[in-house]
């Protein structure tokens, strides 16, 4: 199958990559005041000034009005193809949409955008899709994203699985909603290591000396350090931080690692220059469409990482309330059926499964056996045993985040 075969093939697509005006308010703490609300929505009777917090978010959305347009930010080949779930909200609401693959690296887009938002100007783009971590984590903590209007989100509410509607990083999705989620966990290649893996502990095992894949991400490696060591990387400190970076240089100065990798690890893996990795799911699950591989997938016992993109909305986007009815679109059933067709990454919207079979079940040849496997497959639907042991990235807002680096970025680099 040539390039041209798999971008106009929609399993396979995604696999070919690895997304001016002043607050009208004068609102210059909009972002803290859906920070206090974060801190508050767990319950019982509110301060004052987390009334008067949620008080200036109603006033800012109450003078929003539809413009009919979004300028939206994404990755390249993370859409269905042909954009047809755009098409269908346009013609169903009459607001236009510009999608834009203008996001190659978080890192990348989040220092490109961050000091346009701090100068108060508009980025030119009304939403954007970033992953939760550092980077989320500094957008945040910038006070540069606009707390969501929940009454705008109805098919999120009735849609999203709990796991998606309870996330530390974003207590009460106050800023943002998922996109599409992945987890890390171990690959292996069976042609090397027969026996099934179930254990963290088999990227430290003495047999597999040099052949070890791990993650050049220092928050997916600290956190398998993490899980190592029986930590909870969610509720993790500083000082398990620290222990954890020493398990993983225990690790490295074994010489069992034969290196840390981007998104490389997978042709180390396929070639058998590795046996056994931390590997993404998504990753896995296309490989195996793509190459006909069988390479083997696990959340280990002792638990994973669940990441995800989310969807969130500048501050001073021009289009806000247009971004709001775009982000709750893709949370109808069958319009998150058609992304998670194309994309094969986890959908928070379970009621999308079906929707995928019943398309399988319709289809003929080799589209219905993809189809298939993607209504099927447990690395793009987890159980909810796999949930139960996927954790989300340690809390590393503000000065922790130096922390972190300061941890784990001497195991790679040391």
């Amino acid at each position: 199958m040539n390039d041209e075969e798999r971008r106009d093939d929609p399993v396979l697509a995604r696999g070919m990559t690895r997304p001016r005006r002043r607050d009208v308010l004068g609102l210059g703490g909009l972002a803290v005041a859906g920070l206090t609300l974060a801190a508050c929505s767990g319950g019982g009777s509110r301060p004052p000034h987390a009334v008067h917090a949620q008080d200036a978010v109603a006033r800012f959305w109450a003078a929003q009005k539809r413009h009919g347009h979004v300028n939206f930010a994404s990755w390249p080949l993370y859409i269905d193809t042909g954009h047809k779930t755009l098409q269908e909200f346009t013609a169903t609401t009459g607001i236009t949409v510009s999608y834009a693959e203008v996001i190659q690296s978080a890192p990348g887009w989040v220092s490109k955008v961050s000091p346009i938002i701090r100068a108060g100007e508009a980025i030119g783009y009304d939403l954007m899709v970033v992953t939760n971590g550092f980077w989320f984590s500094q957008l945040l903590t910038g006070s540069e994203l606009i707390p969501l209007d929940q009454s705008m989100l109805p098919n999120f509410r009735k849609y999203a699985a709990a796991k998606f509607r309870h996330r530390s990083f974003d207590p009460g999705n106050t800023y943002s909603v998922p996109w599409a989620s992945g987890t890390t966990g171990i690959a292996w290649n069976p042609a090397f290591i027969p026996t099934p893996v179930t254990s963290v502990n088999e990227l430290w095992n003495p047999a597999y000396k040099g052949r070890v894949g791990m993650m050049a991400d220092i928050q997916d490696l600290g956190n398998f350090g993490l899980l190592k060591l029986g930590v909870d990387p969610e509720t993790s400190t500083p000082a398990d931080w620290q222990a954890a970076a020493k398990v993983l240089t225990q690790q490295r100065d074994a010489g069992l690692v034969r290196g840390y990798y981007q998104q490389s690890y997978i042709d180390q893996l396929t070639s058998g220059n590795t046996w056994i990795s931390m590997a993404w799911s998504g990753d896995i699950f296309q490989q195996n469409l793509s190459s006909g591989t069988n390479l083997k997938f696990v959340i280990p016992d002792e638990g994973g990482t669940l990441w995800t993109d989310n969807m969130m909305i500048p501050r001073y986007a021009q289009n806000p309330v247009d971004a709001m009815m775009l982000m709750d679109w893709y949370y109808r059933p069958e319009i998150a059926a058609r992304l998670t067709e194309s994309i094969n990454y986890i959908s928070a919207v379970p009621a999308a499964r079906p929707i995928i079979a019943r398309d399988a079940a319709k289809a003929g040849g080799r589209s219905r056996q993809l189809l298939h496997e993607v209504a099927t497959s447990e690395l793009v639907w987890p159980t909810p045993a796999d949930y139960k042991r996927l954790y989300n990235y340690a809390d590393v807002t503000g000065k922790l985040q130096s922390q972190y680096e300061a941890a784990f970025s001497p195991v790679i680099h040391g």
